[in-house]
């Protein structure tokens, strides 16, 4: 049998077996880690990766791609889980044991598999996988790059990123209108933050909302939220007049934390 793949669920079935190889040696960084496989569809990296002869299990939402898996690979029987990734509770996936991610991730839902992997990165370790080559360069972007976000900003507080090599669409049934990038993070060594974290991604998302505005002018709404004032944040930074005319890209990782820090404490003497 053969699944048909599904625009809605944004499927793209990877047909190189080369490249489906590559993917899956992406996984042996961490050989001591169970793996677990985002949206395998018809298995062809499935395949490569239960040669490995490690834990693994995926999860799958297509219920046509899970009859064939269950049929094709009926030693993973037990290790199929059909469910949505987003709504998967990770801290149960093996049993409260940290775990690999990797897949060929539905792009119609890339991003959000990352936020998620953000806000389970106590279970997720390392992630390896292939997604649109515009969001790998997100990912992986620097500061002061045209790529540079909200998901360079907020992985890069967690994680190290790495662009591995690219895909061309012509290896996909069907092909995507877009390029591919296999890309890999890896667990940082931070573990806190002297901010609050939610308050962090609530300025990294104002401020890249309006990217082609200076913070001066960005960051309005949230501190409006606050209940600060402008004047009043400006007296407070003693580098304001160069800090506030900086678009959201011009601003490294440690600034923004700085910026978030300042915030709250100026809130909360409100």
């Amino acid at each position: 049998m053969l699944v048909k793949p599904k625009k809605f669920l944004g499927q793209h079935f990877l047909t190189d077996l080369g490249v489906a190889s590559r993917i899956a040696d992406t996984v042996d960084v961490r050989p001591e880690l169970p793996v677990l496989e985002v949206g395998p569809g018809m298995g062809v990296l499935t395949q490569f990766l239960v040669a490995k002869q490690r834990e693994l299990r995926v999860v799958e939402l297509d219920d046509e791609s899970v009859t064939y898996l269950r049929h094709t690979y009926p030693a993973l029987e037990d290790n199929i889980i059909a469910d949505d990734f987003l709504k998967m509770h990770l801290e149960n996936t093996f049993q409260g044991r940290p775990f690999l991610l990797t897949g060929n991730y539905p792009y119609n839902i890339s991003s959000q598999i990352f936020f998620k992997v953000l806000d389970n990165r106590e279970f997720v370790p390392c992630v390896t996988g292939m997604i649109q080559k515009e969001v790998a360069e997100r990912i992986c972007a620097r500061p002061g790059t045209k790529a540079y976000g909200i998901l360079s900003v907020l992985i890069s507080l967690w994680y190290d990123a790495e662009y591995l090599f690219t895909v061309e669409p012509h290896v996909f049934n069907p092909p995507p209108k877009v390029r591919s990038a296999v890309v890999r993070l890896t667990r940082n060594s931070r573990q806190s933050l002297p901010c609050s974290e939610d308050l962090l991604r609530r300025l990294v998302k104002t401020t890249f909302n309006q990217r082609r505005k200076t913070l001066r002018n960005n960051i309005r709404p949230l501190l409006a939220e606050l209940g600060i004032d402008l004047s009043r944040l400006e007296a407070a930074l003693t580098d304001a007049s160069a800090l506030l005319t900086l678009r959201p890209e011009q601003l490294t990782l440690t600034q923004f934390i700085d910026m978030a820090c300042l915030l709250q404490q100026m809130s909360e003497t409100n």
